[in-house]
């Protein structure tokens, strides 16, 4: 195969699985990192170069050089992944210059951003009778009557653009429990120059998150697909998943499949909801635009996700996949999974016994590997070395 990858950014484990699932196959993988530190998914024997360039957010436009000039020497155009969501931010915003030297699925300028963001995915699910929490935008006139009347507390106050928030605030969203808090944050985050909306919380424990994880051909038409259940998150209620279970939920797929073909989305695409633990109603709670955090457990179960785009972007064709999954192995993200189970464990939410079951099931692990171990030990030097780091200041 001709057609180089390239991957935006090895210092996580997505990065690190879109480069195993793409080279084992014989793919010649590239990860581009504006930075050798903590790039453990570098440290793979599937990768067969990384290249350090400029900030995707820093040097943009040196970036955006860089980039369109490593293309142009290419015999072939590479094929391009995304690992964060701050590289799909990235990827829309220089989207014709990038679009003129790469493969990548989306055909349509701001179409990802617009899906991961949460005003206008709101307008998109509402539109297409996708049902979706009850929420208010931060900046409403009447916010403090809307939420009383509509939300009701407590609720949960999520970012309209997540990147931003996170590297400004540490943490994914605020619980917001009264009044006075809500008008606390909100005049933190509008005095940051950000926004949010606040959204009912749907009842029901971690384990009624779920998600519907599809591939999308360049008709929008769904070619692959799997459902999983999370089990366990951190941080713990509101957090990313650690511990998730790939199990057959078929009610997703035609909600999702028709949802996804109305909007136009082409590519590798994940749904989250959460089921009402009172009413077993299903709500759209947010949407992946690029490769999911459980992409190890999709390709142990049965589906390689970033070989699909790659096969179609190279112009292959992709058979459709009428199998359904029911695999029921689990992903694991060690390091955060024993960080939030003390913290299950404290809340009282899960007991001892709980967890003990959970450490016998088949396992696809985030990061390590028995076949390519050399990324483990780079994340464990990168987690001694925070440690030091930190017992060093105490």
């Amino acid at each position: 195969m001709k057609n180089k990858a390239v991957i935006l950014g090895s210092n996580y484990y997505i990065g690190l699985s879109i480069i195993r699932c793409l080279g084992k196959e014989g793919i010649y993988t590239v990860a581009m990192d504006y930075s050798k530190e903590n790039t453990y998914g570098a440290d793979s024997k599937y990768l067969k170069e990384q290249i350090i360039v400029p900030h995707y957010k820093k040097q943009e436009e040196e970036l955006v050089r860089f980039m369109v000039n490593f293309a142009k020497k290419e015999k072939v155009k590479p094929v391009l992944y995304p690992s964060g969501d701050p590289y799909v931010e990235f990827i829309d915003r220089n989207f014709d210059a990038l679009k003129e030297g790469y493969l990548f699925p989306m055909d349509v300028k701001g179409k990802w951003t617009d899906i991961m963001m949460k005003d206008t995915l709101e307008t998109l699910a509402v539109k297409y009778g996708m049902p979706i929490p009850e929420s208010v935008e931060l900046n409403d006139s009447d916010i403090f009557d809307k939420v009383d009347k509509i939300v009701g507390y407590p609720c949960i106050l999520k970012p309209t653009e997540s990147t931003m928030f996170v590297a400004k605030f540490r943490v994914k969203n605020f619980i917001v429990n009264n009044r006075e808090e809500l008008l606390k944050y909100r005049d933190i985050i509008l005095e940051s120059s950000l926004d949010g909306v606040i959204q009912r919380i749907i009842p029901g424990f971690d384990d009624h998150m779920y998600t519907y994880d599809a591939y999308l051909d360049r008709n929008s038409d769904v070619t692959h697909w799997m459902t999983c259940q999370k089990h366990r998150q951190f941080p713990i209620n509101f957090g990313a998943s650690v511990y998730t279970e790939q199990r057959l939920v078929p009610e997703l797929h035609e909600m999702s499949r028709d949802f996804f073909k109305a909007i136009g989305y082409k590519g590798f695409g994940e749904i989250e909801y959460k089921k009402d633990s009172t009413t077993g109603k299903f709500y759209l709670i947010e949407i992946n635009t690029r490769t999911t955090n459980l992409n190890s457990l999709l390709d142990k179960a049965g589906i390689n996700f970033p070989l699909l785009a790659y096969r179609e972007m190279i112009g292959e064709k992709i058979e459709k996949d009428m199998k359904t999954y029911d695999s029921n192995i689990h992903f694991r993200y060690l390091y955060e999974d024993l960080l939030a189970i003390r913290e299950y464990v404290r809340a009282g939410q899960l007991s001892r016994m709980d967890i003990m079951k959970s450490l016998f099931r088949k396992k696809a692990p985030a990061i390590f590997s028995f076949s390519d171990v050399r990324p483990a030990l780079g994340f464990l030097s990168m987690v001694f070395g925070k440690v030091k780091k930190r017992s060093h200041r105490g």
